[in-house]
């Protein structure tokens, strides 16, 4: 009965403190705030049933004739990239106020782009896309952000660009200059203005924009709110190594001198739940793909080959839904040390 009671207690407690006034901030880095948590301790629909990213199987994609060229406003303009920042969980540069636009594509008119940012493993020689294409990923992956429409709850559209490792040194020109902005930002907190050497268009050689899947999903990101025009092009901008590998060595997720590095900043893949993802034309009936896989990541890689890939989170979270199940079976209440681990995140400061 004891048992029992201090079990039920445990779990009460665990959803008072994660429930808060003050939300429990999502990280990358901590079991108690990783993304395995999120449907947990995040509001709105991290848990919902159209959440990115995904795995895109080719053999699953469907045609849509709708899917057409984009027109892009902007993308080569030498000042639009204004600031970049380390936001403590990602990179981001923001784009001039109302300067850059996309349409076209079948999207549902004109889109506003406001910013981009990155999701990157831990160096050039491991996964760090959100975004899977029959089980295989990259080693970073860039988001432009637009949205269409005022007011407080506009149509989100999100461009995502794979970053593939090449052996090259210091290429492309663009994203040396990109890198070069690290260490002015290397703690959280951090910015600093872009000048005007850059464009989009500079930062995107190689990718044929006509070619892309289509999904409707979510940001990767809490809330992960759902609704979400996503757009994976096809082509993947050829990055050197040794400048991918500035992202995981360079910048800290907070401002302690003890600060662990910005690494592994992506979201597991999601299921797909009967989604169909769309392209200009359908993908090749094969057999034999890599079928997504519920919150786990997925273990290819395109890239330079590598072991030791990042552990699925799966574990961590199943291990977190059998909470209440803790209440009931008291013999459960007292062997389970993952409980106090979780509270005493949940409780101590970050």
């Amino acid at each position: 009965m004891m048992n029992a009671f201090i079990a039920c207690l445990a779990a009460c407690l665990l959803h008072e403190v994660c429930s808060a006034s003050t939300p429990v901030s999502w990280c990358y880095h901590r079991p108690s705030c990783s993304d395995a948590v999120w449907s947990i301790i995040a509001e709105k629909d991290c848990d919902g049933t159209q959440q990115s990213p995904i795995d895109i199987v080719t053999a699953d994609v469907q045609a849509n004739t709708n899917l057409t060229a984009f027109t892009f406003t902007g993308y080569n303009d030498r000042a639009t990239l204004t600031e970049i920042e380390n936001t403590g969980r990602t990179i981001k540069v923001t784009f001039g106020d109302q300067k850059m636009y996309v349409e076209g594509g079948d999207l549902p008119g004109l889109f506003n782009s406001t910013q981009f940012h990155l999701h990157w493993g831990n160096g050039s020689a491991t996964p760090g896309s959100e975004h899977a294409v029959n089980g295989k990923r990259y080693p970073m992956e860039l988001h432009i952000m637009n949205e269409a429409g005022n007011g407080s709850d506009p149509v989100l559209s999100v461009l995502g660009i794979f970053i593939e490792a090449s052996n090259d040194t210091g290429k492309p020109e663009s994203w040396k200059t990109l890198t070069s902005y690290l260490a002015q930002i290397a703690s959280a907190g951090d910015k600093t203005h872009v000048s005007d050497k850059l464009t989009m268009d500079d930062l995107l050689p190689g990718v044929d924009r006509t070619k892309y899947y289509r999904y409707l999903g979510s940001l990767t990101t809490p809330s992960c709110d759902e609704g979400v025009i996503w757009t994976i092009f096809k082509d993947s901008v050829k990055v050197s190594q040794d400048l991918i590998d500035l992202f995981s060595t360079t910048v800290y997720i907070n401002q302690t001198t003890n600060s662990p590095l910005m690494t592994n900043t992506f979201r597991a893949v999601q299921p797909i739940y009967g989604r169909i993802v769309t392209s200009q034309v359908a993908g090749p009936k094969t057999t034999g793909l890599i079928k997504p896989t519920s919150g786990t990541k997925t273990t290819g890689f395109v890239g330079n080959p590598t072991t030791g890939l990042i552990t699925p989170r799966s574990v961590i979270k199943t291990s977190l839904t059998k909470l209440t199940s803790t209440a009931t079976n008291p013999s459960l209440a007292l062997n389970f040390p993952l409980l106090s681990a979780v509270l005493l995140y949940c409780i101590l400061p970050s």
